[in-house]
């Protein structure tokens, strides 16, 4: 995913698992280093990326405090995956009172 593109809607973000999101954060604030590096230099061409970066990286903050406040659902993906272990561990003391 590009940062600073139309990719990175709220709408987009919302299918993203949490570690992929961290992940983007970290490039994020990468890419805003080195542009802020580049215009203390002299050297930035396009100042407009700076704000499309510090705005995505917003962004990212946001949608993860608001799945820690339960704001926003987390992914259907990451969702489903611990549901699934919590049915396997709510049946492996079933099915060991069926065998004694």
């Amino acid at each position: 995913m590009a940062i600073g593109s139309k990719n990175l809607t709220p709408e987009g973000l919302d299918k993203i698992e949490d570690s992929v999101l961290i992940e983007e954060l970290k490039k994020a604030k990468e890419e805003l280093f080195n542009l802020r590096f580049q215009s203390a230099t002299g050297q930035l061409e396009s100042h407009g990326r700076l704000r499309a970066v510090k705005r995505d990286i917003a962004r990212i903050y946001t949608i993860i405090r608001e799945r820690e406040l339960g704001i926003r659902a987390v992914p259907a993906v990451a969702a489903a995956a611990p549901a699934t272990k919590a049915k396997k561990a709510a049946a492996a003391p079933a099915a060991a009172t069926e065998e004694a």
